[in-house]
């Protein structure tokens, strides 16, 4: 049996994604409800002039999914605690041809004190078997938004995420290796330390990799890179360079820096924003923007990174200040060949 997990810049049959609707993530005030779903949907609607889109949605969001999603948006009812489809989803393999999952088991980021995750612990095999994929469920608790790959053997993981206390108690870097490749067919583990520094604190995910440094089809190892002094994250982008260039001297590829955000801090203290959280998709790729000088800088980086792709950007903050970005809100569904 041979298992292969395709690059996110492979054809896809769709993106999946989850409707905000309750706690947090939806917010409490009207502004703030509106907000969520005009950011939802935006990158949906987005992604639905390119391929196919499904939404799973509680059965509670009908209303307003139908409201603010394009009616190319396809919806799927499944209960929902919450909308980050990236780390509740399969993870969509390739085995023997045929599509597949590998459903982590999910417990809201390491058992944290304000997650609920009895409904989307469910959601993987859910969209799975929506997807008529074959499902292999691991014993390793992790997420979707936790993992990269280059589609040739490569994956990225932290310690902080993988080996976290909360998820994965004890274990070694090679016992969770061992479970990170049958999920995905990979045969090379590269592991980063930690990730940004606002994603470690009481509401993240206590480092996620797709927020910090990704692959791109060109060959090119995408690092965030924060370079300003005064931000925490500058000495933590020194350590992602650092990584990323040991990986670069084993694997042949090229560092290439994705500048943060100008931008250092919102209400709540320094910001995580980053432009390593995009979406690739057939023809275009959906890119976190923050209404920031260093938006044009970045989608540049990102259209030499992807060549004949579409570059959409989408504002984030609203994103962010939950929690996450749109790689984090999407999850792809590779094509299978014919």
């Amino acid at each position: 049996m041979v298992r292969y997990m395709p690059p996110e810049w492979a054809p896809q049959e769709r993106i999946w994604l989850a409707w905000p609707t309750s706690g947090y993530t939806l917010g409490e005030t009207e502004t703030e409800i509106a907000e969520a779903y005009g950011t939802w949907a935006a990158v949906a609607n987005a992604a639905s002039e390119f391929q196919k889109v499904a939404m799973v949605v509680d059965p509670s969001g009908f209303p307003s999914a139908k409201k603010y999603l394009s009616g190319s948006v396809e919806l799927f009812e499944a209960p929902l605690n919450d909308a980050w489809m990236r780390d509740i989803g399969p993870t969509f393999v390739v085995e023997d041809g045929a599509l597949a999952a590998t459903c982590w088991v999910f417990n809201g980021w390491g058992a944290q004190a304000w997650a609920e995750w009895d409904k989307d612990s469910k959601i993987g095999a859910v969209v799975a078997e929506i997807a008529g994929a074959n499902i292999f469920q691991s014993d390793l608790v992790n997420e979707g938004g936790g993992i990269h790959v280059d589609g040739q053997g490569a994956v990225l993981l932290t310690d902080t995420v993988q080996r976290d206390p909360g998820r994965n108690p004890g274990a070694t870097r090679a016992e969770v290796e061992q479970k990170i490749h049958a999920g995905l067919g990979t045969e090379r583990a590269y592991w980063f330390k930690r990730g940004l520094t606002r994603d470690s604190e009481e509401f993240g995910t206590r480092g996620h990799i797709d927020i910090c440094v990704t692959f791109a089809p060109t060959g090119q190892i995408l690092v965030h890179d924060q370079l300003d002094t005064g931000h925490p994250d500058f000495e933590v982008s020194r350590e992602l360079l650092d990584t990323a260039s040991e990986i670069a001297k084993d694997t042949g590829a090229v560092v290439t820096s994705l500048p943060a955000p100008k931008v250092l801090k919102d209400t709540e203290g320094f910001v995580d924003y980053s432009y390593v959280n995009h979406v690739v998709i057939n023809d275009a790729v959906i890119a976190s923007t923050f209404d920031d000088p260093n938006d044009d800088v970045a989608i540049g980086v990102l259209q030499d990174a992807y060549p004949g792709r579409k570059i959409v950007g989408i504002d984030s903050r609203p994103l962010f200040a939950r929690g996450g970005g749109i790689h984090c809100i999407t999850q792809q569904q590779p094509k299978l060949s014919n």
